[in-house]
């Protein structure tokens, strides 16, 4: 639990918080070391969405929701090419004001730029499609990454799903004091999922990252 291993829940978000103002609005930025593997990670992300839009039983392509964002680096790659319209929230605000540059001609297509942190983001509820959260579920305790799944959970359209991708340990929770995030295990992960009234659709752990880089997975639920 992450109870067990962050030193205050008050000091683990002031800590993430600080920790950002001095990453720079670049590509670089959002991939911290490991910029050179955007592409893999982009690819991964587009193939993995493709089985979750776009057919019957399968959610629409009208209403994206980037969670945690940063300058949009997913919205670009991953989510504009699919969906008319998408919507960005991120606790940073140069990072959103950034995304209206970094977007170029697609920024269009951006409905709103929300700059919250995510236990205090209401999404609207029965808009989007899809909700993608990317390297930001760590950045939430247990339980207010429950309350933002059931807030999400309200916020889906008919057939709409959820994908979390992130890193996951091997064994339990740990703190990286770095930025000050959780990184859970799957089963921690599984749990709440569970304890939200959500069912897991799909799991698939990103494939080319080096073995020396924490397991990042990719999970859709609904």
């Amino acid at each position: 639990m992450t109870s067990e291993v962050i030193d205050g829940e008050m000091q683990f978000y002031i800590r993430a918080r600080n920790f950002y103002k001095d990453v720079p609005a670049t590509d670089e930025g959002m991939m911290g070391d490991f910029s050179d593997l955007s592409n893999i990670d982009i690819e991964s992300s587009r193939e993995f969405l493709r089985k979750f839009v776009g057919g019957p039983g399968k959610a629409g392509t009208d209403y994206a929701l980037d969670c945690g964002s940063g300058i949009g680096r997913v919205s670009k790659h991953v989510l504009l090419p699919v969906f008319n319209t998408i919507e960005l929230v991120d606790m940073t605000e140069p990072f959103l004001e950034e995304a209206q540059n970094y977007l170029e001609e697609e920024a269009d297509k951006v409905e709103t730029l929300y700059c919250y942190c995510l236990q205090d983001f209401i999404p609207t509820p029965r808009k989007y499609d899809v909700i993608w959260m990317q390297w930001v579920s760590g950045h939430l305790t247990d339980r207010d990454l429950l309350i933002f799944l059931l807030r999400c959970k309200n916020a889906l359209k008919e057939n709409g799903v959820i994908i979390i991708k992130d890193n996951v340990g091997r064994q339990g929770c740990r703190l990286d004091p770095l930025d000050s995030s959780v990184i859970r295990d799957i089963h921690v992960l599984r749990n709440i999922v569970e304890r939200a009234g959500m069912a897991i659709l799909a799991e698939e752990r990103q494939r080319g990252f080096p073995e020396l880089c924490v397991p990042i997975w990719m999970i859709a639920i609904q």
